[in-house]
């Protein structure tokens, strides 16, 4: 059964001639003629019958139209979302992100570049590390914000956008809480609320104790930045949680202090896969994010 034996049958069927339907099709009566008997063969049942000089529609080929019907028109559908898909105008992106970005940098990026593409659709999904490299390279994601950029991988590419702050969040009344900066030893003995195994923060937060000469006493875990940031504000321990994800102000809110040995900084990076060409107004994004933080460490 081909595309063109259910165009020709639709057509037919609603001219009720076959050749009124040749003729708006731009095709030999006699090429219609023939489709619809293969189609007819193929079924094994008669889809029209003669009336006249018009052909009408049995009751088999009223119940195969109405099917036939709702296949092009989903088929029509699917085209143009193809075609929307690939207008840099009106095309949709697919982009995952880890949750700590999606507080404060992804809504940021996404107004911002829907103010001169307002047509855009984005469909997005968050995300852990592991998991956002795992949905590029399946494809399922066009793009992805990581944390820490993998600088080596065999099926993901990109760039890093930039390099952000790790801070020490302490409760009120910390004897740490007034200080502008501390060592990062300072903490040393302190019951840590960490991330869970499979985040990434979790690793660099471990590497900078590392450096600082001591294995943090894991309290708490969490999975998301709110959590990390109301345990420490509830008295439960310390942390280190990225600058932007300590611009939201709740009213359970720890202290933030620096850390200046030593500079515990993460990268921020967009990946892709690796040998393959973005869709059009994915493109366009990754160009559009290249530039926002170019100007954004310009300005810093």
């Amino acid at each position: 059964m081909e595309l063109r034996q259910l165009q020709y049958f639709v057509k037919v069927a609603r001219k009720q001639h076959v050749t009124q339907a040749a003729e708006e099709m731009h095709v030999a009566q006699s090429a219609v003629s023939r489709q619809i008997h293969q189609l007819e063969e193929e079924l094994g049942v008669q889809l029209f019958v003669q009336k006249g000089r018009n052909l009408q529609l049995t009751s088999v080929g009223k119940l195969f139209l109405c099917r036939v019907e709702g296949i092009l028109t989903d088929l029509d559908r699917a085209v143009d979302e193809v075609h929307e898909f690939l207008d840099p105008e009106r095309g949709e992106i697919r982009i995952g992100f880890p949750h700590s970005l999606g507080i404060n940098l992804l809504p940021t990026v996404v107004a911002s570049f829907r103010k001169n593409y307002p047509n855009v659709k984005f469909r997005l999904r968050q995300g852990t590390y592991n998991s956002l490299i795992r949905d590029v390279m399946k494809g399922e994601i066009d793009l992805a914000f990581i944390s820490p950029f993998p600088e080596k991988h065999n099926h993901v590419v990109g760039e890093v956008l930039l390099q952000e702050e790790l801070f020490a969040i302490v409760p009120e009344g910390h004897a740490l809480a007034g200080n502008d900066s501390i060592k990062l030893e300072q903490l040393r003995g302190e019951s840590f609320v960490m991330f869970s195994e499979e985040y990434s923060l979790r690793a660099i937060v471990l590497e900078a104790c590392a450096k600082a000469g001591f294995t943090p006493q894991i309290g708490f875990e969490g999975e998301e930045t709110d959590t990390i940031r109301g345990l420490v504000a509830a008295g439960m321990g310390v942390s280190l949680l990225p600058e932007m994800a300590l611009k939201e102000i709740n009213e359970l809110q720890p202290v933030k202090v620096r850390v200046t040995e030593p500079v515990v900084t993460r990268s921020i990076g967009l990946i892709r896969r690796n040998g393959e060409k973005l869709p059009p107004v994915a493109e366009v994004f990754r160009k559009f994010l290249l530039d926002f933080f170019e100007k954004k460490t310009a300005r810093a």
